[in-house]
Formats: C-alpha cells, structure tokens, sequence
C-alpha cells in the first residue's frame, strides 16, 4: 500500500494573507510543514500542492516536492484530486499547510483503517473530537458530525447536530477535524462530480462525499491542531520553536 501526504497550499488567505510565506524561526510556515510531514516518516512521499509561484518556487528550491495547480478550485478535495491524477498511490492523506507542529499520533490512526479495510469499506476517514462548551457546540465555526454505531459519518453539519431535545439520553457533540486520508479512486471521483445541494447550503466539500454515497470512517481523538491562522497565531508559534 503506498501512502503519501499531500499539502494543498493556497497564497491568498482572508483572515491572513500570505500566512504560509511567513518567517517561522527562520523558515516559512509551509516548508515547516513540509519538513515536518517528512520527518514523520509515515508516507513514501510528500507534496505541496498550490496555486502560488512563490510556495511551488520555495519548496522545490529547499529540495522538496511541490505541484502546481493547473485549475482553480473551490475545495482542497478538488485541488488534490487534480495533483494525484497521474500519481501512483494507494491513499492519500491531506496534512493543512499552515499546521507546522505536526502530531504525529492521529495520522496514525488514519492509516491504520486503511490498513485493516480488508474488505475495502471505508472511502475516506478522518477526526473528530468530543465537545462539551456549549458556545463550542452552537458555533456554526465549529462543524459537528453524527456517526453509526461503526463510526461511519451519517451527516455533518454548522448546525447543532443531534438537536438536543432531550438532554439526559447520553449524546455527545462531536467536533469535526478537517485532516482527511482518502482511497485514490474516493479523490478522483469526488473530483468527477458536481456539487449537489447539501454542500451548497452548508458550504462542507465532505457532504459531496455522502451525498454520493461514499463512507467516511471517522476516528477520535483528543489532538487539537495549531493552525497559523491570524498573526496572534504566528507570534504564538514563534514561542513554541
């Protein structure tokens, strides 16, 4: 089974433009996260997939492996989906770009249903994480999940998912983590279709794959990525070196 990451790496940024550029303790954020990646030695091979000169030129200049989108794109599904086409691989972990502080153990776990999927079940996995805060849980920021009794997704959603009519059954709220591992033929398809009216309304590139009827196998976890997502986040990472 041969297992890659892929680090869609797009330039602009609402919140923080030119984030991944940034200087991180004498390195850009991405290629600290490129390297990162590497040295976790869980994938044959790793590339940053992007539609910025200045990433595709930093990382290959540094002796990495980058790809330059061809297309422009709505979704990191998309985007990877394009990169991978010609790519002889079996999964496909999608690692965020401006997560240098990589862990380690979640990843893992991803891999790992891949490899006990004898029977070829499970398109997609990815994490999720319990939540009790209640502005946590009604924050449309936050996209919550509901999974079967396997930990196949059945829905995802900005909403409060279940609603809580009744609080006393034992339910929890689930945090979506947005790290993905996919089946190559999972990528190209999704890349195949269009969007459909769940995704729309809830702007969520994973609806596509239910709508579709794809299964998604969710994996908890108590990891709490550190994104660079405003410039408070930076200053913070500089610390953390």
């Amino acid at each position: 089974m041969k297992i890659i990451a892929v680090i869609p790496a797009r330039y602009a940024s609402t919140r923080f433009p030119a984030k991944l550029m940034q200087d991180l303790g004498g390195k850009t954020v991405i290629l600290r996260t490129y390297e990162a990646a590497t040295k976790t030695n869980l994938f044959d091979d790793v590339f940053v997939v992007t539609d910025s000169n200045l990433i595709f030129d930093e990382i290959i200049s540094n002796g990495g492996k980058a790809i330059m989108s061809i297309k422009e794109h709505e979704s990191g599904s998309d985007r990877i989906a394009e990169a991978i086409e010609s790519i002889d691989v079996d999964i496909v972990v999608n690692v965020q770009g401006d997560e240098p502080f990589i862990n380690i153990t979640p990843l893992q776990k991803l891999i790992e249903i891949f490899k006990k999927d004898a029977n070829r079940e499970v398109d997609l996995a990815s994490l999720m994480r319990e939540i009790k805060d209640e502005e946590e849980i009604s924050n449309p920021n936050n996209v919550k999940v509901v999974v079967d009794q396997n930990q196949f997704a059945l829905y995802f959603s900005r909403s409060v998912i279940p609603y809580p009519r009744e609080r006393n059954v034992g339910v929890r709220f689930m945090q979506h983590i947005g790290i993905y591992a996919f089946r190559k033929q999972a990528l190209l398809d999704f890349y195949s279709l269009s969007m459909k009216s769940l995704e729309a309304s809830e702007k969520l590139e994973q609806l596509r794959y239910l709508e579709f009827g794809k299964r998604i196998k969710m994996v908890e976890t108590t990891h709490v990525g550190i994104g660079i997502d405003t410039a408070a986040d930076l200053e913070k990472a500089r610390k953390m070196l």
